[in-house]
């Protein structure tokens, strides 16, 4: 086992080196735009989904299963 953890470093360590030479850059992560889109899209998923819940038949679906698990007796 020893031996494949050693050559799978070596490999992993000779593609960081090839992409050193060449430049090649990896992207690893999020720009802040990226984040200011990301974050943009939750917001607009979390009002959407707010407007859902408290609109007035889910509210009074919801309200309905409550008070069912409510009343239900063991």
């Amino acid at each position: 086992m020893y031996k494949a953890v050693w050559a799978r470093m070596r490999a992993l360590v000779c593609k960081v080196r090839l992409r050193a030479a060449r430049g090649v850059r990896g992207d690893a992560g999020m720009v802040t735009s990226e984040y200011a889109m990301g974050i943009v899209a939750a917001v607009a998923f979390a009002v959407v989904l707010y407007k859902v819940v408290t609109s007035g038949q889910v509210s009074a679906e919801l309200q309905a299963i409550v008070k069912q698990a409510l009343d239900a007796r063991m």
